[in-house]
C-alpha cells in the first residue's frame, strides 16, 4: 500500500529475495504526493547540530544507528542507478550557525570533534564535518558566524529517482495501480482482504503498509504524527555561484540550488501544532518566514532580483521516537512508516528490512 520510496524499494526487495513472488503495488494517487515526490532531494545524513540534539533525546547507540541506516541508504541508491540517470551529485552539505545561535567557538569545535569521532566507523572519515567558514562570505550569506561542511551529502532528482524505481520494479514483475484507494483491511482466515471502492475487494496474503504520515488513516494505533513541510522555489538567480545542501537551526531550515535557483523549505518549528497536519497546502504564515530568511540569510546580496515562482507543501511522518517503524502489526500486516523527514535516504535499507521480515 503506497508506492513511494519505502513502497518501491520494498518491492524491489521482496522480488531480489524471491522472483517468484507476486507484489502488487496500490496506490491512490497517480503518482505518490505525500513526501515522495514533493521533498527537496536532499541525500542527506544529518547536520551537526541535529546529531548533537539527537544524542541527548535518543542516546548515543540509537543515532549512530539510525545515521549509518541513511548512509547506507545513500550508498545503495548509487550502487542501482547511475548518478546521471537520478540527477544525483555529491556536491557537498553545509551547516549555517546564525547570529541567533548561543552557541561558543569552542562549544562548535567540541561538538566537531565528538561527532566526528562517532562517526568514524559509519563513513570511514576522519572528519565527517569541518569548519568551512572561509566560505561565507564567497557563498554569499547573511546573519551567519560560522558553516559546518560535509563532504558525504548531495542531492538528487526525487522524480527521476522514483521514475527509474518504478520501471525497475515493473521489469521485475511488480503490478502497480494507480488511483485506488484502500479504505479499510480486515483478516479472513490465512488472507487480508483489502476494500478498494473503485473495484470492490482484493485478497493476499501479506499486506504491507508503506504510506507514512497516512498510515493512520487505515491503522488509528501506529506512533505517527503528520508534519507538513512547506517548500519555495526562486526564478532564476544570475550570479548564483554556490552549490549543495544547506541546512541551518538542527534542519528545521533547508535549501540548495537547483541549477540557478534556491529551493528552500522549512520553517515548521515557527508552528508546530499548525503544522501538524495532512492538509497539502501552504500557508501565509510559514511562507512568510521562508521569504524572511531567504531574503535576509540566503540571499542578501540579491534583494529586488528574484522571485518566488513556486510554492508547495508535502507530508513528512513523525512519531514520538525518530527511529522509522519497521515491523509486523498484526498476523499478516506489516508496516514501514515514519521516515521523520528522511525518507530519501532510509527507503532503500527500510524496505531491504521489512522484505526480509516478510520473506522470513
Amino acid at each position: 500500500m503506497g508506492s513511494g520510496f519505502v513502497g518501491l524499494w520494498s518491492a524491489y526487495y521482496l522480488k531480489k529475495k524471491d522472483p517468484d513472488l507476486r507484489v502488487t503495488i496500490i496506490e491512490r494517487g497517480l503518482i505518490p504526493t505525500g513526501a515522495s515526490s514533493r521533498n527537496a532531494g536532499f541525500a542527506c545524513f544529518g547536520s551537526l547540530s541535529e546529531l548533537v540534539h539527537d544524542v541527548q533525546i535518543m542516546g548515543t547507540d540509537n543515532m549512530l544507528e539510525l545515521v549509518e541506516k541513511r548512509f547506507k541508504g545513500i550508498e545503495r541508491i548509487q550502487k542501482v542507478f547511475g548518478k546521471k540517470e537520478i540527477g544525483f551529485s555529491l556536491c557537498g552539505g553545509y551547516e549555517l550557525y546564525g547570529d541567533a545561535d548561543s552557541l561558543s567557538p569552542a562549544e562548535l569545535e567540541n561538538n566537531l570533534q565528538y561527532i566526528n569521532s562517532l562517526l568514524r566507523p559509519v563513513t570511514g572519515r576522519k572528519k565527517t564535518y569541518s569548519l568551512a567558514d572561509d566560505k561565507i562570505t564567497r557563498f554569499g550569506f547573511g546573519c551567519t558566524r560560522h558553516l559546518v561542511e560535509n563532504i558525504s551529502e548531495g542531492y538528487l532528482h526525487s522524480g527521476k529517482l522514483l521514475q527509474n524505481l518504478l520501471m525497475l520494479v515493473q521489469s521485475m514483475g511488480v503490478q502497480v495501480f494507480t488511483g485506488m484507494e484502500i479504505i479499510a483491511f480486515e483478516k479472513i482466515n490465512e488472507h487480508v482482504d483489502v476494500h478498494i471502492p473503485a473495484i470492490g475487494k482484493l485478497s493476499t496474503n501479506q499486506l504491507l503498509l508503506c504510506t507514512n504520515a497516512f498510515t493512520k488513516s487505515i491503522y488509528p494505533a501506529v506512533d505517527i504524527v503528520p508534519a507538513r513541510g512547506q517548500v519555495l522555489l526562486t526564478s532564476p538567480i544570475e550570479g548564483l555561484d554556490w552549490e549543495g545542501t544547506f541546512h541551518s537551526d538542527e534542519g528545521f531550515y533547508y535549501f540548495r540550488n537547483l541549477g540557478n535557483r534556491v529551493l528552500l523549505g522549512g520553517a515548521r518549528n515557527k508552528a508546530f501544532k499548525e503544522e501538524e497536519t495532512t492538509e497539502m497546502v501552504t500557508t501565509e504564515f510559514i511562507q512568510e518566514e521562508l521569504e524572511k530568511y531567504l531574503a535576509e540569510v540566503i540571499l542578501p546580496s540579491h534583494v529586488n532580483k528574484y522571485q518566488v515562482e513556486y510554492r508547495w507543501s508535502g507530508i513528512m511522518a513523525m512519531g514520538s521516537e525518530k527511529a522509522p517503524i519497521v515491523k509486523e502489526l498484526e498476523p499478516g500486516v506489516f508496516c514501514a512508516v515514519r521516515m521523520s523527514g528522511m525518507g530519501v535516504a532510509l527507503a532503500p535499507v527500510v524496505g531491504k528490512e521489512v522484505a526480509q521480515m516478510m520473506t522470513s
